[in-house]
């Protein structure tokens, strides 16, 4: 093992993080090599910098005009250079600021300065590489991103076991969930976030030692947002399985974040409160600016860690490992859409502007959530959603593939999760389509 790696061990050694590190996250360091010689030589090569394989002119890089006109507002070293492996440190300290002001829960607890990595896809299958090593568990609700499977199951063969996204309609929990990642027939509507159920998924799994747990709200594919009880329900369950001795990673994918529509949702990201909850609980975010800031193909997103009881000392290994896992992969994330995220988080009228872009999508809630109230069918049945881009249907008669293709040859895109889920992004179809849109879905699935 190389010294550099041995030396973060070191500095994490006692700690839930260390516990949870995989084969490959205890190998991992960021080398003392071109990139670090070369931030040293950026603050002291006052005379000549020949370290970095770029090409400069008068200390500034060499551009094509054709470029440069595209992005007048931009410095050419804000759109050519480099990006630093950890990202531009103005950002990550923006973006921190940020959190904690979306996230009051957090109070005074310590955590992480934000990593950049390229996507909140990059960050998940990050966090994977540190973490997750064959034979391991992810605890997932049966329905989820598809993603998350291929970068757990198929990367880095950790096992997927599921539990029931949804009590029943009768409130009652239907706990136990399988270890198929379809999620089959078991997520009904009518009831809330199944706590129970993810609890003895996790309690099974936590015979182990070590389990990992991803949450994703608002939720792809269903659109749902745990309420502020549901959420002190969740992060009560995760303290009584951390009280057992098991270490947990608990990752929380807040790609929609913000995007709220009903009264009584817990409208900050678990993170807050998962930051300082036991001694054995790693919790690492996952955001971005992706659909917080409707910059979907810019590719920017963050990892943050906290953890009770860690020290400015514990963040910086863990950085320093996440630094290295991107220097082997993606080397650094791109400047340009840094560049762009900054300047916009440095402008006032960034809220306004939001606020103005979160309108449309409440719009097309409501009048998605207006329709489907008058709409009755015994072959589909909607699923609880309060948030986000989507909501979903539970398919009882065919399937929801025989759905999604039948709807097709119509001329609507649709897309089948599972044999029994049929999810629709109602956050991109215009509100006065959304009658005809859903029209269609039930007039087909009563041919089914």
């Amino acid at each position: 093992m190389n010294p550099l790696a041995t030396e973060l061990n070191a500095a994490l050694a006692g700690t839930a993080a260390e516990a949870l590190l995989s084969g490959l996250g205890r190998r991992m360091y960021f080398p003392k090599g071109i990139v670090a010689q070369s931030a040293e030589a950026k603050k002291g090569a006052t005379r000549a910098n020949a370290t970095i394989g770029i090409a400069t002119q008068g200390g500034k890089p060499v551009f094509l005009p054709t470029i440069r006109s595209l992005v007048p507002q931009l410095d050419p070293e804000e759109i050519f250079p480099y990006a630093p492996t950890q990202g531009v440190e103005k950002l990550r300290e923006l973006w921190k600021k940020d959190m904690v002001r979306k996230n009051p829960d957090i109070g005074d607890s310590k955590f992480s300065l934000p990593l950049v990595v390229p996507g909140l896809t990059a960050g998940i299958s990050t966090l994977a590489d540190l973490f997750a090593d064959q034979g391991d568990t992810l605890v997932l609700p049966d329905l989820h991103w598809d993603n998350y499977p291929l970068i757990f199951e198929t990367r880095r063969e950790a096992t997927v076991d599921t539990f029931p996204f949804f009590t029943s309609a009768g409130g009652k929990s239907t706990s136990g969930g399988d270890k198929s990642t379809s999620g089959g027939d078991k997520s009904t509507s009518g009831g809330g976030f199944n706590t129970p159920a993810m609890e003895e998924t996790l309690s099974r799994a936590a015979k182990k030692g070590k389990v990992i747990l991803l949450l994703n709200f608002p939720n792809n594919p269903t659109g749902y947002s745990p309420t502020v009880e549901e959420a002190r329900a969740i992060v009560d369950a995760i303290r009584r399985v951390a009280a057992t001795g098991t270490k947990l990673l608990v990752i929380t994918d807040d790609a929609y974040f913000g995007l709220y529509y009903e009264k009584g949702i817990y409208e900050q990201s678990l993170f807050g409160r998962l930051c300082a909850l036991h001694e054995n609980v790693l919790a690492a975010k996952v955001d971005g600016s992706t659909k917080e800031d409707l910059t979907w193909g810019f590719r920017t997103g963050f990892i943050t860690f906290g953890g009770k009881g860690l020290t400015d000392a514990h963040y910086e290994a863990l950085t320093r490992k996440l630094m290295g896992a991107l220097r082997s992969t993606i080397s650094n994330s791109s400047i340009l859409a840094q560049s762009l995220i900054l300047r916009s988080l440095e402008d006032p009228e960034r809220l306004a502007q939001k606020a103005e872009a979160g309108k449309i999508l409440r719009e097309r809630y409501l009048c998605a959530r207006s329709i489907l109230a008058r709409k009755k069918s015994t072959a589909i049945e909607p699923l609880p959603f309060n948030s986000g881009y989507f909501m979903s249907f539970h398919v009882k008669r065919g399937t929801a593939e025989a759905l999604r293709k039948a709807l097709l040859t119509g001329g609507v895109g649709t897309i089948s999760i599972n044999d029994r889920t049929l999810r629709v992004a109602f956050s991109s179809v215009d509100v006065e389509k959304l009658e005809d849109l859903y029209e269609q879905i039930y007039a087909a699935a009563e041919k089914l």
